[in-house]
């Protein structure tokens, strides 16, 4: 009996042994099924604590199936641990899951709040890969690390955050940052943020189908005014105030449209952006129709779109920088009011123009049959508006009905083509004492490493008229009495 009992066991094993290989799916379009995309940690730490969260992760196919990799997608360097069926680990090999079964993946984050951002942002990320078959699929891991103010909070993705305010001030002047979810709206009230305060703004995509095409629009990352609201940003030269993106991992310093930016709709009076750096986002900032806004000693930069946008607006702008704007660096449409004294407007290595100018606001593009159009005046003093192109000027004028007025003294452009067609053949003429430069001379340090100082050998060393009211440079630099230089930088001898 005994030896039959043997025998039976021994077949029984030989048999499992020699499972036929066509029992084990190689298909790589075979995919898994995961009981979510993104596991969030929705903790927000006020001291040094660890959570747990799990996800599942199905076979939905009639063999079995084998992933040959799970691991995370910043390796050792990785804020989260892993426990896969109960076998901890950073990494796992050949894991393998039966037919219409499925196993469970524990993933553990441990934060300290109170660390600095490069070791606790606000929010960790990282993916957890999974390679099965040569395919690869990902689920996002996230958790809230840094002691922040969470504006309202971290479950407000996609939604609207009316201010509340009660018809007077709020005054943002925390040292702990400002992070903000979805649409903060500011309505009947004025936002006064204090000098050395960050904002961070939490970004979103929502896809919709318009005219059978799927869209991808940033619906999150928003600061709205509405035409009772006000917004003043009062930074000094040692306590400026950045927005931006809440994306501090390596990798993200300088990537374009992380949130959709500030809006200042329609009749919004009185903001001010004083020493205030707005990156990272879609749009830097944009003023709406006989909304108002004087930004001074300010950054724009890293936008997918315009760094400045007025629309029908009133813009007073002086010692600021506008750079690296996929869209164009300053859009004036519709018409408007417009000052910009001491700015430096460049545009390298985008297909946009660094300044454009237009009395119409098109509501059929690209054919612009229908439009809203209003007289323009703009003015600019002592600025630099250039690129890496031949024309970094565009000027539209659509209406006959409207006044397109525009004056630049004491700058340097970059011009060709503009010249000579189109209704500004004498664009000159409204141009005193510019410098149409060309690819030969000397300017900046190094725009491609976004270095936008003066040069030793600058044209614009030197060539600026002195304005009363602007007596220091971005730098924080006395302008020269006499002959102060063109653009946001005054050049230093050394």
């Amino acid at each position: 009996m005994r030896t039959l009992i043997s025998i039976i066991i021994v077949s029984v094993l030989f048999c499992y042994a020699c499972r036929p290989s066509d029992d084990l799916i190689t298909d790589s379009g075979a995919q898994l099924e995961f009981s979510t995309d993104t596991l969030t940690f929705d903790t927000v730490f006020t001291t040094i604590g660890s959570a747990t969260r799990s996800i599942k992760v199905y076979n939905p196919h009639s063999k079995r199936i084998n992933i040959g990799k799970i691991n995370m997608g910043a390796g050792s360097n990785t804020k989260f641990r892993l426990n896969v069926d109960g076998i901890p680990g950073t990494s796992f090999d050949n894991v393998e899951v039966p037919p219409n079964d499925s196993i469970y993946i524990f993933a553990e984050v441990t934060v300290d709040p109170d660390q600095d951002l490069v070791a606790s942002p606000f929010v960790i990320f990282d993916d957890l890969i999974l390679e099965t078959n040569g395919n690869t699929q990902k689920v996002v891991l996230e958790a809230w690390g840094q002691n922040a103010n969470y504006i309202p909070n971290q479950f407000n993705n996609g939604g609207d955050y009316l201010l509340p305010c009660a018809g007077g001030e709020v005054v943002w002047d925390d040292e702990k940052p400002y992070v903000i979810f979805g649409i903060l709206v500011i309505d009947g009230c004025v936002l006064r943020v204090e000098k050395g305060t960050n904002i961070y703004v939490h970004g979103g995509l929502e896809s919709f189908i318009d005219d059978d095409d799927l869209r991808v629009f940033y619906n999150d990352g928003r600061i709205i005014t509405t035409s009772t609201g006000t917004l003043k940003m009062e930074g000094t030269y040692d306590e400026p105030i950045v927005v931006q993106g809440d994306r501090l991992e390596e990798g993200f310093e300088d990537v374009w449209g992380q949130w959709f930016g500030i809006v200042l709709t329609a009749q919004s009076k009185n903001n001010v952006f004083n020493y205030t750096t707005v990156k990272n986002a879609v749009i830097g900032v944009a003023v709406d129709s006989l909304a108002t806004l004087e930004t001074n000693y300010s950054v724009y930069h890293n936008t997918n779109a315009s760094g400045i946008l007025g629309i029908n607006a009133d813009i007073t702008a002086n010692n600021c920088l506008v750079y690296n704007n996929g869209g164009g660096g300053v859009n004036l449409l519709e018409g408007g009011n417009y000052n910009f004294n001491y700015c430096t407007i460049a545009s390298y290595g985008v297909e946009a123009d660094a300044l454009g100018m237009s009395d119409a606001l098109c509501l059929d593009q690209p054919f612009c049959t229908q439009f809203y159009a209003n007289d323009l005046s703009a003015s600019f003093k002592n600025c630099i508006i250039t690129g890496s192109r031949a024309d970094e000027i565009a000027l539209v004028q659509r209406s006959e009905n409207t006044t397109f007025s525009y004056q630049f003294e004491d700058c340097i452009i970059r011009l060709d083509e503009v010249l000579m067609d189109g209704p500004h053949t004498n664009f000159l003429d409204f141009c005193t004492n510019c410098i149409n430069m060309t690819s030969d001379d000397a300017l900046f340090v190094d725009p491609g490493e976004d270095d936008y100082h003066l040069d030793t050998l600058s044209i614009a060393e030197g060539n600026a008229i002195p304005l009363m009211s602007i007596t220091k440079d971005l730098d924080n630099v006395d302008r020269d009495d006499t002959n102060p230089d063109l653009g946001c930088y005054e050049y230093i001898v050394e």
